[in-house]
């Protein structure tokens, strides 16, 4: 059934069709991206599950990369390095590896025009940012801290993109940099001064650049559908006036 559902919406995006759904717009634009790029044309109607496909190219909406990356064999590169960077211990990274490599559930997922797999790769490129960032915590502020500490702030716009539950990995990176402040705080060597320094980057790469990409998002997503659509009655009359082929479509509506 979610196959036929977010099928759907990838559909609404290339005929830039407005719609109104409970997830955020990412991983569904991504959807629509994929089976533009491919050749689908968003006719194909997704009216319930088993339909075939008949001539139409799906192919491009199943295999989606972002999906690939995360749920076939590619899926061990991320987490063999978390595994290696936390353990220090290549049997256990490759141990990793191994189960996630012939994990069917993964497998699965990743046969279908599904969110999970968009949303798992960008909760595991937070992790692994994370992680990464934490082992250049010797050397602050250098090229690659920085890198690891804006791609952390990246990822997690990506998973709060896709689904709401990426906050839970918003969780975990908020945990880490709270302690990572409060063992800052509590070296004497440092000055306030550096400690200042240190907070305002984690702002800067971990509140205001998710903030600004999310709202980016969302931006994309309001200028591409442009068209009338199913649900366009959950929004005021003054937005339903912008789209095309509604009815109050360039009405003037008072305040």
């Amino acid at each position: 059934w979610d196959e036929t559902h977010f099928g759907k919406m990838g559909s609404y995006y290339i005929n830039r069709t407005f719609f109104f759904d409970v997830h955020p717009p990412l991983g569904k634009m991504l959807i629509g991206l994929a089976g533009y790029l491919s050749g689908y044309d968003g006719t194909f109607p997704f009216q319930k599950p088993g339909d075939r496909y008949e001539q139409h190219n799906y192919i491009g909406m199943r295999g989606v990369r972002l999906c690939r990356l995360v749920s076939s064999s590619a899926a061990a590169i991320p987490p063999v390095v978390v595994v290696l960077e936390l353990s220090k211990s290549l049997p256990a990274a490759l141990l990793t590896a191994f189960i996630l490599i012939f994990d069917t559930g993964c497998i699965t997922l990743s046969q279908y025009i599904l969110l999970d797999p968009i949303l798992m790769f960008f909760l595991m490129g937070a992790v692994l940012s994370m992680v990464k960032c934490n082992s250049c915590a010797d050397r602050p502020f250098s090229a690659s801290w920085w890198f690891w500490l804006s791609l952390t702030g990246v990822s997690l716009a990506g998973a709060m993109g896709v689904k709401f539950v990426g906050l839970f990995v918003v969780l975990l990176v908020g945990l880490n940099t709270v302690y990572d402040l409060w063992d800052l705080l509590g070296n004497l060597s440092l000055s306030l001064v550096v400690f200042g320094k240190h907070l305002l980057a984690r702002v800067l790469c971990l509140i205001v650049l998710p903030l600004a990409l999310y709202t980016a998002m969302f931006a994309v997503h309001f200028a591409v559908l442009n068209r009338s659509g199913p649900g366009d009655g959950f929004f005021s009359s003054a937005f339903q006036s912008q789209l095309i082929g509604n009815n109050l479509h360039n009405v003037s509506i008072p305040e």
